[in-house]
């Protein structure tokens, strides 16, 4: 039998959904990272996410068995991580009414991996521009950070991102333009454009939408 490191997503959360324990280890360590990547993304400080990123697996664990294959097990994730997130920032804010997130420095900028070929002073100055970007996500308050990072990152729509959150249409819109001009008085001494429309940089997935 093949080792599981060879096996696809698919084949492991079928081998995991019937308790094949080395199967599930085989997705913890494929998919750890983005998830992490993601947590922290939103949330802004590493404690928080590594704590929700091991409540993340815990759930995995217990509905692998809905997974029905009809999709990407990464997509899956995904919006199992999302979900999470979501319910930690409402908890937060129940709990801390003036609950802001972390605001530390980034540790990870992902990959790097790109399709696009640069030379190296530019490659540099991207590697700059990406980095102060996910600083100044950092020091936006949770909410601001949250909206920016669905609709200027994931590229969810108004009205999505209100069902998501429990709000008003208006309030996403709003408060996405706060963040917006928060954003840019955060960057103004830095090199990146004053547009703030940003799409994505760094993904820590690709969303199938």
């Amino acid at each position: 039998m093949s080792s599981c490191s060879e096996w696809s997503d698919g084949e492991l959360a079928r081998a995991a959904s019937c308790g094949q324990v080395a199967a599930f280890e085989e997705i913890y360590h494929r998919h750890y990272r983005k998830v992490y990547g993601l947590c922290f993304h939103l949330l802004g400080n590493p404690w928080d996410a590594e704590d929700l990123s091991q409540e993340v697996f815990l759930r995995l664990y217990q509905k692998i068995g809905t997974f029905r294959g009809t999709g990407a097990l990464a997509t899956w994730l995904y919006r199992v991580t999302m979900n999470a997130v979501l319910m930690h920032l409402r908890a937060s804010r129940r709990r801390h009414p003036g609950y802001s997130g972390g605001a530390s420095p980034i540790e990870s900028i992902g990959d790097g991996s790109s399709s696009r070929s640069y030379h190296a002073g530019q490659a540099d100055e991207l590697l700059v521009d990406r980095i102060d970007l996910e600083r100044a996500m950092r020091r936006l308050p949770s909410g601001y950070r949250l909206i920016f990072f669905l609709h200027d990152v994931e590229g969810y729509g108004h009205e999505e991102i209100a069902r998501m959150l429990g709000i008003a249409t208006g309030t996403a819109k709003s408060q996405l333009h706060k963040a917006r001009m928060r954003l840019r008085q955060l960057l103004r001494r830095r090199r990146l454009p004053k547009a703030i429309g940003l799409q994505a940089q760094a993904r820590p997935f690709v969303r199938t939408r």
